[in-house]
């Protein structure tokens, strides 16, 4: 065991652990989550598997608010430590992230924050950085976050500074500004990036056909107002009967919706395809009312363990949809073959940074260069299986302007007989929802009523 995972110090008797579970558990995720590109959802569960209660909310908090602020927490750090983070060792750095989470976002006293980290370092480094450590924890307590953030926002430009105050990147704080429309000192935008900073609510969708929204709240569920298959829960939705058995399925209601309007808008009589299924949950909300509308659906999924794990989502149906594991680039389904399609391609994740707290720092702009050409190739591919009088929802979870609105343009300016019937972005300051989008386009021909 290495001594970042906790072990036993090199020379010396290895002294009694001073470091309650919680903060020991959050360390060793957080360092998966900086050292190996670990996300932060999956490891914190991993970590925490043997918390309970109170320690168990509190390891998370630790761990996911830390990695939400990570970006800013290291601009304070670096200043109250004088050093650039590349002279600190990893293992320091971190346990100096989780000190200013502390600090700044918790309930925690100042003079336990600092004692906290400084027996952390001890145990899970050695007694060596504990001066190192006790130094600039106590000079984070110094001043409020508003404070520091305000200090080194001051000489930096207008982006930047947006950026520091409130914890993104500054490309992330142009491309929101972009989407949304507004200019930089525009309170809509300080609202978009502050709704970020706050961890959603957990949302539940029931599978048409195998459950109801009443039989959720019976569990202590609350109702999504204009979600008619959703509904709010707080708790672990892996104890729910209709969770266990498939009948229902953790879904934001922005995914829910977008699979909604599609099955709601006319179209011929024929088949519905999902063209970028996993991990499933589109797939199972589309099956169910592509059954209601007396028709199938196919899920298509290129990466097989993805593929998998659309068949356990639809796994409940009684007349299980079939999945296909093909490319949906290379289109091998006939042209023309289906009335609806759905889209919901590979993209930023821009439009999640509250629920995945580590991705705004990983995220970066050349990360579009093989992103966008792949989405451009997957709408056109999805148009291409329309049949005449067709409909196909193109959805990213992102609010990023060359993955929505700059795809749909380029694909339908390179074909004819298409076009838009609905545009729409979502936002969760605005909308309580993922910042999703969605296009609805229509190909050319005659449409049913239904």
């Amino acid at each position: 065991m290495s001594a970042a995972r906790g072990g036993p110090r090199r020379g010396g008797r290895r002294r009694a652990s001073r470091i309650d579970p919680a903060r020991l558990a959050a360390y060793r995720a957080l360092r998966r989550v900086s050292g190996d590109d670990a996300f932060a959802n999956l490891t914190g569960v991993e970590e925490f598997s043997r918390l309970e209660g109170r320690d168990a909310d509190f390891a998370t908090e630790l761990l996911h608010g830390t990695c939400r602020l990570m970006g800013t927490y290291d601009r304070i750090i670096a200043a109250a430590s004088g050093r650039r983070l590349t002279a600190l060792q990893p293992e320091v750095i971190d346990v100096l992230r989780l000190g200013a989470h502390q600090v700044f976002s918790m309930r925690v006293p100042d003079h336990a924050a600092v004692a906290a980290s400084v027996d952390l370092a001890r145990e899970v480094i050695g007694e060596r950085v504990t001066g190192l450590v006790n130094a600039v924890t106590r000079k984070l307590t110094k001043d409020s976050l508003d404070a520091w953030t305000e200090r080194l926002s001051r000489d930096e430009s207008v982006f930047e500074a947006l950026a520091i105050r409130h914890h993104h990147p500054a490309w992330i704080v142009r491309s929101f500004a972009d989407a949304l429309g507004v200019e930089p000192d525009d309170p809509e935008l300080a609202a978009a990036l502050e709704a970020d900073n706050i961890a959603p609510r957990t949302a539940l969708a029931v599978r048409p056909g195998l459950a109801e929204v009443d039989d959720l709240v019976a569990h202590g569920a609350e109702p999504i107002p204009d979600a008619p298959y959703g509904a709010w829960f707080s708790g672990d939705p892996g104890r729910i009967p209709e969770v266990i058995t498939g009948r229902a399925g953790v879904q934001d209601p922005g995914s829910q919706r977008s699979a909604q309007m599609l099955a709601e808008a006319t179209a011929p009589d024929g088949p519905w395809l999902d063209i970028c299924a996993g991990p499933g949950g589109k797939a199972a909300l589309l099956a169910g009312l592509a059954q209601e509308a007396g028709t199938r659906l196919v899920a298509s999924e290129k990466a097989p363990h993805r593929a998998e794990l659309v068949r356990q989502a639809l796994r409940t149906y009684p007349t299980r949809p079939p999945v296909v594991v093909a490319d949906g680039t290379a289109s091998p389904w006939r042209a023309g073959a289906f009335a609806k399609v759905m889209a919901d391609v590979p993209c930023s994740g821009l439009g999640a940074l509250r629920r995945r707290p580590e991705a705004r720092w990983r995220k970066t702009p050349e990360d579009l260069a093989d992103l966008v050409p792949l989405q451009r190739a997957l709408l056109g591919s999805a148009l291409e299986a329309l049949m005449p009088g067709g409909i196909a929802a193109y959805v990213t979870c992102s609010p990023h302007l060359p993955e929505t609105t700059g795809v749909v343009e380029h694909v339908l300016g390179e074909r004819s007989g298409f076009s838009i019937e609905y545009e729409h972005q979502l936002w969760p300051h605005r909308d309580g929802t993922d910042a999703m989008f969605c296009a609805l386009i229509r190909r050319e021909g005659p449409r049913s009523s239904t």
